[in-house]
C-alpha cells in the first residue's frame, strides 16, 4: 500500500469497526484477517464452512478481536447472526475451482449466487455500513460457470448499490493471487517436486497475476471508495503462463484447454472500459 496518507486514511476506516469475512478461512480472507487485525479494529468474525480451515487459522493467529465462525452463506439464520452489528462485510465465499464448478453447477450456483442474495438480504436486515464483494476477471465476458456466477454476483452487488440503503455496496474484480491454494504454482510446485513435467493447458495462454499483500491490499483501499455499486479492478500486469512455469522448471507438458477456458483473461470488456474512470493505481466501473 502507497503511501502514509492511504494508511492513515483506511486506519481511520477501520478504527473500531466490527468486520465480518465469508469465506474468511481460505486464502484470500485469511490474508485479509491477518492484515485487518494490524489495524485499531473492534473485532473480526471469519465465517467459513471449512472447519479444519478456521482451526488452521486460528493456530497462526493469536488475537482475542477474533472470532471464529463455522457456517455457511446458505444458512440464512447463520449469517443474520454472524452479521449482527457488524460494521463491514467482505464477501469472499466462493466455489472458485473451474473443474469442480461445471462438474457440480448446481452446488456452484447455489453458493456463489444464492449466497450472495442471502448475504444481500442480511445487510437489509442488519444495515451494515459497507459490503465489498470479492469477485474474479473471470466474470468478464464470462465463459465458464464459475465466471458466470461471479458476474451475476456482481451485477447483484451493483443493484443494491443502487436500490438497498443505508449499507454501500461494491466488488472488486481481480485476477489470479500467487499464493492462493489450488492454483497454478501449487501444482506445478508439486509435479516438480515429484519430478514429472509441468500442466501446460496452452502455451500462448495469458493470465494476470498478483501476489496475495498486493491483493489484499487493494481490498483495504477499494473500502475507502464504495459509494453505489461500482466495480473495483486492480491494475495487474498480464503473463505468459509459459514464462512463468519456466522459473519453476523447463519440463512440461500440453494437457489443452479446460471447458469454456480462454486463451487471453481480460480485466473487463470495451463496454465496461467505456464507463469506467481510471485512477493511479485501479479503474472504477460506474453503474449505469
Amino acid at each position: 500500500m502507497k503511501g502514509g496518507k492511504t494508511k492513515m486514511t483506511i486506519m481511520q476506516e477501520l478504527k473500531n469497526k466490527t468486520i465480518l469475512i465469508t469465506g474468511g478461512a481460505g486464502s484470500i480472507g485469511g490474508a485479509i484477517t491477518k492484515k485487518l487485525l494490524q489495524y485499531p479494529v473492534r473485532s473480526v468474525r471469519v465465517l467459513d464452512i471449512d472447519e479444519h480451515a478456521l482451526f488452521r487459522l486460528k493456530r497462526e493467529v493469536n488475537d482475542k478481536r477474533v472470532r471464529y465462525l463455522l457456517g455457511s452463506v446458505l444458512d440464512k439464520q447463520r449469517i443474520e447472526m454472524a452479521g449482527l452489528k457488524a460494521d463491514i462485510i467482505i464477501h469472499t465465499a466462493a466455489v472458485k475451482n473451474i473443474e469442480i464448478s461445471e462438474f457440480n453447477p448446481i452446488q456452484t450456483i447455489e453458493t456463489n449466487i444464492t449466497g450472495t442474495v442471502n448475504m444481500i438480504n442480511m445487510c437489509m436486515t442488519n444495515k451494515p455500513k459497507k459490503f465489498l464483494n470479492i469477485s474474479t476477471d473471470k466474470a468478464a465476458d464470462a465463459t465458464t460457470l464459475y465466471g458466470t456466477t461471479k458476474n451475476i454476483g456482481e451485477k447483484l452487488t451493483s443493484w443494491a448499490g443502487s436500490h438497498v440503503s443505508p449499507t454501500k455496496f461494491a466488488s472488486a474484480r481481480f485476477g489470479n493471487v500467487i499464493e492462493t491454494r489450488g492454483n497454478v504454482f501449487e501444482v506445478w510446485n508439486e509435479e516438480n517436486k515429484e519430478g514429472r513435467p509441468l500442466s501446460i493447458t496452452d502455451p500462448n495462454m495469458k493470465r494476470y497475476f498478483f501476489n496475495i499483500e498486493q491483493a489484499v491490499n487493494f481490498v483495504l483501499e477499494c473500502l475507502l471508495e464504495i459509494k453505489n455499486g461500482e466495480i473495483f479492478i486492480p491494475k495487474m500486469k498480464l503473463f505468459k503462463v509459459v514464462e512463468l512455469a519456466n522459473k519453476i522448471s523447463k519440463n512440461h507438458k500440453i494437457i489443452g484447454i479446460r471447458k469454456g477456458e480462454k486463451i487471453n483473461e481480460i480485466l473487463m470488456n470495451s463496454e465496461e472500459k467505456d464507463r469506467s474512470i481510471e485512477k493511479k493505481n485501479m479503474w472504477i466501473i460506474k453503474q449505469i
